[in-house]
């Protein structure tokens, strides 16, 4: 049995579950609407938001601290460290809205470390606060600590936050891997006859797991894994919303086009793997989608 670090070991720390349940209902009842959830998910943008505008305020609090660190600092220097500061705190709470929204659609270890990871960002936005207000009222060695003080904890939740996407794999496309392992070359997925009309069933090309679906004499498959989580979406509900059928992961609610696998509705940002099919004396084959933009179909 491996050791386990100490950043892995919050994972484990199931007394986190209650006051992450509270964080994660919280954040439900607050953010409300697909649409907002899906810009601050990042389905616009093709990956997650909250990685890419955390930089932001890491940013600027790292410049403040540079800035503090300057021998013989003067009027000038301080004011420049201040703006600094202001632009950092202005600019984590769009970094703050973007990471809750993805920490409410975690599962249980990710949100975890994703508490963890939230105090620490805001212990480090309240340690700036105080190192603007001692800063304004002449304190000025208080503020400068509490500068430093702030830029720690700054970069601790940074780590925490490189665990969580790189090692709890969160944001990532959980799909990506499916154009490379599945076969290059046609693979039989059974008789078509056997394919219920209107609903979801799971098969195998090779080592991956494949959604089929026969509808309205159309045939579909897609990797049966969601892209956000893995879960399973021969068990999700459908809709045709636009005449098209789409399917909704039964675990955390992105929805997918069927026929391109394009996402419709977050919390994924990657689309789903597609596979070209075809049907060979009754029987239905299936080729992976290796190239962006051709048809699945076909």
């Amino acid at each position: 049995m491996r050791s386990l670090s100490a950043i892995d070991r919050i994972a484990e720390w199931t007394w986190l579950d209650k006051p992450a349940g509270m964080l994660r209902d919280a954040v439900s009842r607050t953010l409300r609407g697909r649409r907002l959830k899906d810009a601050l998910h990042g389905v616009w943008l093709g990956h997650p938001v909250h990685p890419a505008v955390a930089q932001a305020p890491m940013g600027a609090f790292a410049c403040a601290g540079v800035v503090d660190a300057l021998p013989g600092r003067g009027v000038g220097e301080r004011r420049v460290s201040q703006l600094l500061i202001k632009l950092g705190l202005l600019a984590g709470v769009p970094a703050a809205v973007a990471g809750a929204a993805d920490f409410a659609q975690g599962h249980e270890e990710q949100q975890r470390t994703g508490l963890v990871h939230a105090l620490a960002n805001t212990a480090a936005l309240t340690s700036y606060l105080l190192s603007l207000r001692w800063r304004a009222t002449g304190r000025e060695p208080a503020g400068i600590a509490a500068g430093w003080t702030g830029l720690g904890l700054t970069v601790a939740g940074g780590i925490l936050g490189g665990h969580l996407s790189f090692h709890q794999a969160t944001g990532v496309n959980h799909a990506d891997a499916v154009p490379h392992i599945a076969p290059d070359e046609w693979t039989d997925l059974g008789e078509v006859a056997d394919l219920p009309e209107g609903s979801p069933t799971r098969r195998m090309a090779g080592e991956v797991p494949v959604f089929v679906l026969r509808d309205r004499g159309e045939l579909y498959v897609l990797a049966d894994r969601c892209a956000h989580a893995s879960g399973p979406l021969n068990q999700g509900s459908l809709a045709w919303p636009d005449g098209s059928p789409c399917v909704e992961c039964p675990w955390h609610g992105s929805v997918f086009r069927v026929a391109d696998g394009e996402v419709v509705h977050g919390p994924a940002t990657a689309p789903q793997p597609t596979f070209h099919t075809r049907v060979v004396a009754g029987r239905l084959q299936a080729l992976v989608r290796r190239i962006p933009g051709v048809p699945a179909g076909g």
